[in-house]
This record gives structure tokens, C-alpha cells and sequence, in this order.
């Protein structure tokens, strides 16, 4: 945080909590037997992130995507990956028009990336040609076609969903696209009292309807409110030796991480880590950012950032497993260096 921040008043942050807390109830009566999925999606919408959610089909990960879009008052848009998926049909393109006095020219035509939420469904089904379309929309907010670039709509999330267990017909994502996405999100089955409920209170599955409980302007007074989240140097330090332990290479590397990381996470991991934990700490009412805030976003930020050894899928070794092992043997607080001045309060 720098000198000139603000730090927000108990008040103003209780407030801000109230209008996140909103978004999140409206998913908790929509996606039922999901809450800790449901405030991590609220957590990432929060700190500006695109979110990959990974599950198996029926488990309402559209659902989800399209809920929270109504939430927000925001513009929505959903595109369905398919093989034969170009990179047009993503950015859009120029199209040659007549006017009324019989001149021709060319028209640039938005694609469906001009939105404020883009649900990529199936994302891995496209071909690698059409999925770095989205390279540059997700992390500069912006598309170029033809030499002109055009800024996209603010906000601008990416949420894309794909299967784990189907690999006909898929093509899989390439790390610099991964490690775009600020968290990857496992989406589970729910218990049998919640599928009972879904049973006996939604006829064919359909959700209850929503209203927006927020806009455009609101939205942008939570995201002042996420970056006035005061992250004490002792937090940043933290967050930066857990990243460095990902790395099979350093001291700090537990036994897992050199045994089955080929390449650790980036240092974009840590910018994920710091502005979640920022949103994480904003849903609980705090107007600093402490330890439990990392540990409660660090895998879903970091664990699909680490590239793994061909020998880890087949000793049953995951990027989730690793992390955990991370957070296990990283001290919260470096030893042996002398005391730091803060820069803001404790």
C-alpha cells in the first residue's frame, strides 16, 4: 500500500461488507450445498480475477456464472466453445457494408468479448488458434484486430468452465493462459440433503429468480474499498516466501516441490495471492489483510500456476497436494531477520 492511500474507517468497511455480502447470499439461495465455492467466485469478483471452474456436467457451473452476472447488474455473455471456433467469433471482426449512397467500407463488429462477464463454456474445446484470442482480453482488458485496439468494458471478467475427465475433442490450455485465470476452482457434488432440497423445492431445477443488488458504480466503490485493504509488510513477505517454496530450486522448497515441480509459480501467482486475500479479508469485515486471508485463497491462486512433473499423475501428485504442503512448512514469520519499520498500521 502506498503513502497515499487511504486506509477505510471501521464503518466504511462494514458497509462495503454488507454490499459484497448481498452478491454472496444471492448465490447461496441460487447454487445451493456451495458456500465456500460460492465466496470464493465473490472473492475473485471482488479482486478483478477471472475464475476456471473445473467439474463434472449438471453440477451448475453455468448456473453459477449466469447468477452472478445478475447479481452485478451487469452485461452478460455466454459462447460456447466448440473445435470449430474461430478467433473472429471471440474478438469479432471487420465486415464490408453498403451505405445508402452505394459506399462500401469496413465495419468493425464487437464479438462477444465486449461484455462485463463472459462465461467461455467448454473452454478447452476450442483450438489453441481461438483460445489465445483471449490472451490479451484477460489480461490487459483489451483486443486488438487488424493493428486497432479497442479497450473492453470495465469490469471485465473472464468465468470458463471445462470438464476433467473428457479429453476426446479438447484441446488443453497452455500455461501462459492458466496462469491468467486468478483462481482455478474444483466445483464438487453436493450432499444428499442438498439434492433432496433441489428435489422438493425446484421443479426441473430451476433456480429462484434474481434481481440485481448492486451496478456499475457500486461495483466500483467495492474495488476502492479491496485496494484501501491495508496488506502488512509481514503478509507480502509471507506470500512471497510461499511462492519461492513452488520452485524445485530453493532453500525453502519442501521435499514434494523437489520431487515432483518442474516449474514453480509465477510472480503473478503473488500479485493473485495479495489482492484475494485483500477481497478475502473485505468479506470478513477487516480493513487488513492477515495470514488466514492467504491461506484461505493460496491454493485456488497458486496451485494451477505450478507445472508438475510427468511423474507426479502417476504417483496421484496435484498442484493442490503441493500447495498444502507449502503452506505446512512455510513460517508465517521469516526468523532470524532483524524487525522491519511498517508502513502502515499493525
Amino acid at each position: 500500500m502506498t503513502s497515499d492511500t487511504a486506509l477505510l474507517s471501521p464503518e466504511a468497511v462494514e458497509t462495503a461488507r454488507r454490499s459484497a455480502l448481498r452478491i454472496l447470499d444471492g448465490l447461496d439461495r441460487t447454487i445451493l450445498g456451495q458456500q465456500e465455492l460460492n465466496r470464493m467466485i465473490v472473492t475473485a469478483c471482488l479482486a478483478r480475477g477471472h475464475v476456471l471452474l473445473e467439474g463434472l456436467p449438471g453440477l451448475g457451473k453455468t448456473e453459477l456464472v449466469k447468477a452472478l452476472a445478475t447479481l452485478l447488474g451487469i452485461d452478460f455473455k455466454r459462447l460456447q466453445f466448440t473445435p470449430d471456433l474461430l478467433p473472429g467469433d471471440v474478438t469479432g471482426g471487420h465486415i464490408l457494408e453498403e451505405d445508402e449512397r452505394g459506399a462500401r467500407r469496413m465495419v468493425f463488429h464487437p464479438g462477444p468479448v465486449f461484455t462485463n462477464v463472459l462465461l467461455a463454456d467448454e473452454i478447452n474445446r476450442a483450438s489453441p488458434k481461438t483460445q489465445s484470442a483471449l490472451l490479451e482480453a484477460m489480461q490487459e482488458r483489451r483486443v486488438t484486430v487488424l493493428g486497432e485496439t479497442r479497450d473492453l468494458p470495465r469490469p471485465f471478467y473472464v468465468l470458463a468452465t471445462q470438464n476433467p475427465i473428457e479429453l476426446e475433442g479438447t484441446y488443453p490450455l497452455p500455461e501462459a493462459q492458466i496462469d491468467r485465470f486468478l483462481f482455478k476452482l474444483d466445483v464438487h457434488g453436493i450432499d444428499r440433503s442438498t439434492i433432496e432440497t433441489i428435489i422438493m423445492e425446484r421443479r426441473a431445477g430451476v433456480p429462484p429468480a434474481l434481481e440485481p443488488v448492486t451496478n456499475a458504480a457500486e461495483l466500483a466503490r467495492l474495488f476502492e474499498a479491496v485496494d484501501s485493504i491495508f496488506l502488512p509488510r509481514a503478509v507480502a513477505a509471507y506470500i512471497a516466501r510461499l511462492v519461492d517454496a513452488s520452485h524445485a530450486e530453493s532453500k525453502s522448497a519442501p521435499d514434494v516441490v523437489v520431487s515432483y515441480a518442474r516449474y514453480g509459480a509465477s510472480p503473478r501467482a503473488a500479485i493473485a495471492i495479495a489482492e484475494s486475500a485483500r477481497a478475502h479479508a473485505l468479506l470478513d469485515g477487516k480493513p487488513n489483510a492477515g495470514f488466514d486471508d492467504v491461506h484461505a485463497v493460496a491454493i485456488p491462486a497458486m496451485a494451477h500456476r505450478i507445472v508438475l512433473d510427468y511423474r507426479a499423475r502417476l504417483d496421484g501428485v496435484t498442484g493442490t497436494g503441493l500447495v498444502q504442503a507449502i503452506l505446512d512448512e512455510v513460517s508465517e514469520l521469516e526468523e532470524d531477520l532483524p524487525p522491519e519499520v511498517d508502513d502502515g498500521p499493525p
